[in-house]
């Protein structure tokens, strides 16, 4: 066997910037993500450096491993420096694609524009609910309506036993503990999108703006999506919000769609997309969505989490420019979503999404 030479890279957030490098190989070669693909095409070669979204870290893990099946010699380094950073480094041409959970919109239009000298390819690769995690000793298969929600992590509710939540678990008693909330405190598009959802949910209730920062000042802050599982697991009667494959040996709140109280799910959050509609700011290689935040149909989870992925339409280099296409093209392909789901548990794109951002990446020149 050829050695394995396409690989992950974790770049460490000490103050040495050390590089990690994990190999991604002969454990995954037989999964589905391995060689009876037809979507990664003829081996291409080369390297390729991205960076953005840690919720986008297990499945990017996997599409390595998957397309490292077809084109061993080519090498993709990923830095789960979180959505804001990576959207930051794409437009000042540092990385040659990003991973984001937020879409690039207002004045990072133009500056994506600028960096690719002309239009970008915007597209969503990974679907995922974004779980309300919890530690709360004795207390399991909690309910949350999104107002109670909102008013927790604004800090109007400051004690588990608080009426409110108390209405929203009939029969379960609650402790008098105080809630420690517990957000990213780094650029992040999970924030995003869980600000959105707030916002789009129980807007008397979550005034504030919504952006990638964490707008509430008092909490606990950890950096990445692993620090905020870990510091909510380090706590007792903590409460925060993770991508939901990140979120195992936790509680994990039921939150209140229409009349029902819904759990995430994968199921839901493709479910979600389906509801929703594309914004075309971008542009016409642009596949964003505005996710239906006020959904009332208990199938869907509207606290869910579309992660894209972001690169030029063109390239100087011609050689990169058939690898960041290659690539592509494994990670939204059937192939490349079954991997995703395997190693993350993310709900794989429709066959109708399929065929709507085809054509975007398959442009890349």
């Amino acid at each position: 066997m050829r050695p394995t030479r396409a690989r992950i890279a974790a770049v460490g957030l000490a103050a040495t910037g050390a590089l990690v490098l994990a190999g991604c190989g002969a454990a995954n070669e037989g999964s589905s993500a391995g060689g009876s693909s037809t979507a990664a095409g003829p081996a291409v070669t080369g390297t390729i450096s991205g960076a953005g979204a840690s919720t986008q870290q297990a499945a990017t893990q996997a599409w390595v491993a998957g397309f490292q099946a077809t084109s061993p010699d080519a090498v993709i380094n990923y830095d789960p420096s979180g959505s804001g950073a990576g959207r930051t480094q794409f437009e000042a041409s540092g990385v040659d694609f990003a991973g984001s959970d937020a879409y690039i919109k207002g004045d990072e239009i133009k500056k994506a524009q600028d960096r690719c000298g002309g239009e970008y390819v915007e597209i969503p690769v990974y679907v995922s609910p974004i779980a309300v995690v919890y530690n709360l000793q004795g207390v399991t298969d909690l309910q949350l309506s999104p107002s109670t929600l909102a008013k927790v992590f604004a800090k109007k509710i400051t004690t588990w036993n608080d009426p409110a939540i108390a209405a929203d678990n009939p029969g379960k008693t609650l402790p008098s503990t105080a809630i420690t909330t517990v957000n990213r405190s780094d650029k992040s598009g999970t924030t995003q999108n869980f600000a959105d959802y707030l916002k789009g949910a129980a807007a008397a209730d979550w005034t504030f703006d919504v952006s990638d920062t964490w707008p509430v000042q008092g909490g606990e802050a950890a950096q990445g999506t692993s620090g905020l599982v870990g510091a909510v697991k380090a706590g007792q009667g903590t409460i925060g919000y993770a991508d939901e494959s990140q979120a195992q040996g936790l509680g994990q709140a039921k939150i209140k769609v229409g009349d029902t109280f819904v759990a995430p799910s994968p199921a839901g959050a493709a479910k979600l997309l389906e509801a929703s509609q594309r914004v075309t700011d971008g542009g016409a290689k642009s596949f964003a969505y505005k996710l239906k935040r006020d959904s009332t149909d208990a199938s869907t989870y509207p606290a869910s989490l579309v992660s894209y992925a972001i690169a030029c339409s063109k390239y100087s280099d011609a050689k990169k420019s058939a690898l960041v296409k290659a690539y592509l093209s494994y990670v939204i392909s059937a192939d490349g979503q079954a991997a995703a789901q395997k190693a993350a548990g993310s709900a794989p794109l429709s066959d109708a999404v399929r065929q709507l951002i085809t054509p975007a990446v398959s442009s890349i020149a």
